[in-house]
């Protein structure tokens, strides 16, 4: 923040500089600093108290990082500032990828925070998703392939199969991972020969569907609130685009 200050005879005083009459003496005031730009981005809140919140995220969108349209930058003016001793501004507690949709959990207390952030460590936190994969799989299973030479584990269901002219099949997948590696059912599904509708990056080749986004969704998560140790399901319904494709899922 510019201070004001005080020149004589055109050099900046200080506490030692005497004054003996006839010097030019001029105060410098700053101009206000420009506000900074604020992002304008309605956020769909899926459940909110004083110490947390849950959006639901659109595709297309960073959770967190240095653009300045991103999840962190919209949350202050779509959630209710905390009355707690400890609030602080809301952070998410994890991410989601640029192209995926679905819950976001962002704490609003330093306390409820840094609980999050544990919970998710000590997987005290159970994530549902779903995905539309291409090709025949089996109706279950867990791929336990490792990722960047670490453990990791997901569970799979096949909710719904639907022929694909393009694709040859097309699954409604109900997927639980049980570890957090970074793009974990994405790889999992693409080593598993089934990856991701929409996938540019995990895909087999001459199957890309262009234009239409990533078909993986964060649909659910079940914890213990942090502080009231309250259970708690949040659920963020399925995108239309999933629904055009198994219109007779009734999810």
């Amino acid at each position: 923040m510019k201070k004001n200050y005080v020149k004589v005879n055109g050099v900046i005083a200080t506490t030692a500089t005497f004054i003996r009459g006839g010097e030019e003496i001029t105060l410098s005031i700053p101009k206000e600093a420009t506000p900074k730009k604020q992002l304008h981005f309605p956020l769909k809140v899926l459940f909110e108290d004083e110490y947390l919140a849950a959006i639901h995220k659109p595709s297309g969108i960073e959770v967190s990082g240095n653009k300045f349209k991103t999840i962190v930058n919209a949350l202050l003016q779509n959630l209710k500032p905390s009355p707690l001793t400890d609030a602080t501004k809301p952070q998410p507690v994890h991410r989601l990828d640029y192209a995926t949709t679905g819950i976001v959990l962002v704490g609003k207390t330093n306390s409820s925070i840094r609980t999050l952030n544990k919970m998710f460590e000590d997987k005290l936190i159970s994530k549902t998703y779903y995905a539309v994969t291409i090709g025949k799989m089996e109706s279950n299973g867990t791929i336990t392939t490792e990722i960047d030479g670490k453990p990791s584990q997901s569970d799979y269901k096949v909710m719904e199969s639907v022929p694909s002219e393009r694709f040859g099949t097309l699954n409604l997948v109900e997927l639980h991972p049980k570890t957090g590696r970074r793009h974990q059912l994405r790889k999992h599904l693409l080593g598993l020969g089934n990856p991701i509708l929409g996938d540019k990056d995990y895909a087999l080749e001459g199957l890309v569907l262009k234009g239409k986004g990533l078909y993986l969704h964060a649909h659910a998560l079940e914890f213990g609130h942090p502080l009231t140790h309250k259970p708690i399901k949040i659920t963020d319904k399925l995108p239309e685009k999933f629904k055009r494709i198994f219109q007779e899922s009734g999810q």
